[in-house]
């Protein structure tokens, strides 16, 4: 069921190409590399006439046709993307050009609102066939940028929130998703899809959903860039809710200058979300903060306790070597690096012991997920609460709750929780917040007069800025070494550690300077590349090029 909408498209478009003769290719054109172009090279291709979007879109669906049975990372695919490229072809031909992404294939995470012919489900079938009633905030600002929703990315079912035993990258409708690096490697989650479709060049760009690291963890994992932004930045309006208090939307891509675009397209004030009404009165254009030389002149921390609270899991020593050779990259850009510089809630051991997203959490999802569905234009499968959430993946657990999967707690557990008007609840709030963010990042900021924070994405570096609301942003460092035994979990259903498998970096920053964060983290990724030391497994890396489409 999940690949058929991208057979028939697959069919309709390879009837097309065989009845058409090869296009010329101008002389003066150098095709791209789908595994690795940008958005800008893709742009000025079709600016300069070497290719169309109906190109970029035929070689996508391809590609995505050629992995797909291997990754698991698309659910489905926008049926109308070829005839919305050729109308946005046309446009480009008579000198309207709708924005920055104009004609750029993108992959959304099947939690994000799509007001089309495409589902929103979260990977469930509770939501299979549910009406949203509008595009969500930020697709309806990529589109007005022209870009092209190309499909949806497949995700951890419920943005991974419902029980353990549920395996990263797994949903009911999109199968379990495969990190592209080994074969049935893990992909962490819950982003999972999208890390994946832009590790291998499925889509120019992908929208993730991040709530404790949903987008950070799968960026991680498959060697791409991964912003999740200050809580406020980015609308959440449309987007199937875990928590209001920790969800965001984030752009995944392969490289560091197209999610400063995406992000400065989908950012800004939404009045459907009210965090948003928060935010500074104008919103920064990210991509003037693209500086090679950013790092000259900056205190970067190094707080090495928030990493080591984590288990062994997560820190293998290769980690802690390419990590230390990460600070010694950064101090040869022109930073100081001030090692350690340990936080003040760690020190004082409020981190992580008092950590509370596990009553925050279960609250606000009962209250979340009641409202986005008492919004719908129509539900099939007559869910309106948790409670009836629950009861479906009771009455089809063939479908929902197969043998590794058969896990509800963390959903009981909400559906017990009375309300979010309640002194422990707001208590708990408050102390992430304190523990994160006052006593957490911008202290340590503050007492050691630091620009941003360096760690490895591995471990609770992700939990200390999403508690926070503070940006962080992964940029690729390095991949487990060839002598690593791979590591059955799972059951035996996925791999981790494995060889070949990348881990990154992350540049933690204060609450709402995320322009100046990223500039330090292209700085970074610009004065190392570790991106293209390595590639995907062959049969997990797709053909098709611009070239065998036209």
């Amino acid at each position: 069921m999940r690949i058929l909408p991208i057979l028939s498209l697959l069919l309709g478009a390879t009837a097309t190409l065989a009845a058409q003769p090869k296009r010329h290719i101008p002389r003066h054109c150098v095709l791209p590399d789908l595994y690795d172009a940008s958005v800008k090279e893709l742009s000025n291709g079709m600016e300069a006439g070497c290719f169309t979007a109906v190109d970029l879109v035929k070689a996508y669906l391809a590609r995505i046709g050629e992995v797909n049975e291997e990754l698991h990372a698309v659910i489905e695919t926008n049926p109308d993307a070829l005839e919305i490229a050729a109308q946005l072809d046309k446009d480009r031909a008579a000198g309207i050009i709708w924005g920055p992404l104009h004609g750029i294939p993108v992959l959304v995470k099947d939690n994000i609102g799509t007001a089309d012919k495409m589902n929103t489900t979260a990977g469930s079938y509770a939501l299979l066939g549910s009406i949203v009633p509008r595009d969500a905030h930020v697709v309806k600002k990529l589109r007005a940028a022209g870009a092209i929703i190309l499909g949806k990315a497949n995700l951890s079912e419920w943005a991974y929130y419902r029980g353990s035993g549920i395996s990263n990258g797994w949903s009911a409708r999109g199968g379990q998703t495969s990190n592209p690096y080994y074969p049935k490697g893990d992909t962490w989650g819950s982003s999972s899809g999208s890390a994946v479709a832009a590790a291998v060049g499925l889509a120019a760009v992908t929208l993730g959903s991040d709530t404790g690291g949903s987008v950070i963890c799968p960026s991680d994992r498959q060697n791409v860039f991964g912003i999740r932004p200050t809580l406020g930045w980015v609308s959440r309006a449309g987007v199937v809710p875990l928590s209001e208090h920790q969800d965001t939307v984030g752009p995944i891509t392969r490289w560091a200058a197209d999610s400063a675009l995406v992000l400065e397209i989908i950012s800004g004030p939404d009045y459907r979300d009210n965090y948003t009404l928060a935010q500074p009165d104008v919103v920064p254009r990210y991509t003037y903060y693209l500086d090679e030389h950013a790092l000259e002149g900056k205190r970067i921390c190094v707080p090495r306790q928030v990493f080591n609270q984590d288990n062994v899991t997560h820190n293998d020593p290769s980690i802690g070597v390419a990590f230390n050779k990460s600070l010694l990259e950064i101090a040869g850009l022109g930073a100081t690096i001030v090692d350690p510089a340990d936080m003040p809630s760690v020190l004082s051991g409020l981190y992580p012991a008092n950590v509370s997203t596990g009553l925050v959490f279960a609250t606000d999802f009962k209250v979340d997920i009641k409202n986005y569905l008492s919004e719908l234009l129509d539900i099939p499968t007559g869910v309106h609460d948790l409670s009836d959430l629950i009861e479906f993946n009771i009455a089809h657990a063939d479908l929902e709750l197969p043998q590794l999967q058969n896990n509800q707690a963390s959903w009981l557990t909400a559906n017990a929780t009375n309300g979010q008007d309640n002194s422990t609840y707001l208590a708990d709030v408050w102390l992430d917040y304190y523990i994160g963010r006052t006593a957490g990042i911008h202290a340590t900021l503050d007492k050691y007069g630091c620009d941003a924070i360096v760690l490895p994405s591995e471990g609770r570096t992700t939990t200390i800025a999403t508690i926070a609301g503070c940006p962080i942003i992964n940029v690729p460092l390095s991949y487990y070494p060839d002598t690593v035994n791979a590591t059955a979990i799972h059951n035996g259903t996925q791999f981790f550690p494995a060889p070949g498998i990348p881990f990154g970096l992350s540049f933690l920053g204060r609450q709402w300077e995320d322009a100046g964060l990223l500039g330090l983290a292209y700085a970074y990724e610009q004065g190392t590349k570790h991106r293209l030391e390595n590639k995907a497994y062959k049969k997990a890396t797709p053909k098709t090029q611009l070239a065998d489409v036209m």
